[in-house]
């Protein structure tokens, strides 16, 4: 059975994940999209690959990803992010990864 993954991963690390994807002969795509709580730029990567490729996949994604948390206290202007003394903090880089059956792949 195939497996469609879509890895959301941080503009700083997709560079290298899509690298040794292609590198490694998976077929993967991309395109760019801006969000979570910092509106950080980030590249969502498509891949089909057959069951048996998904865990290989996978390893390169774990592989090339870290996380890092981020505390904000003053948005770009030097103005404080909220009232009072609590920063904002967030979760940054690593990878958010969905993977689904698909039943049917065509190519034209």
């Amino acid at each position: 059975m195939k497996k469609m993954v879509l890895a959301i991963i941080p503009r700083d690390q997709a560079s290298l994940v899509l690298e040794e994807l292609v590198t490694s002969g998976y077929p993967v795509t991309f395109s760019e999209s801006r969000g979570g709580v910092l509106r950080q730029a980030q590249y969502m990567l498509y891949t089909c690959v057959d069951e048996e490729a998904l865990d290989g996949v996978l390893c390169v994604i774990r592989g090339n990803c870290c996380a890092r948390v981020e505390v904000e206290t003053e948005d770009a202007a030097g103005r404080a992010v909220l009232p009072g003394p609590m920063p904002v903090t967030a979760e940054l880089g690593g990878a958010v990864v969905f993977i689904w059956d698909i039943g049917r792949m065509d190519k034209y």
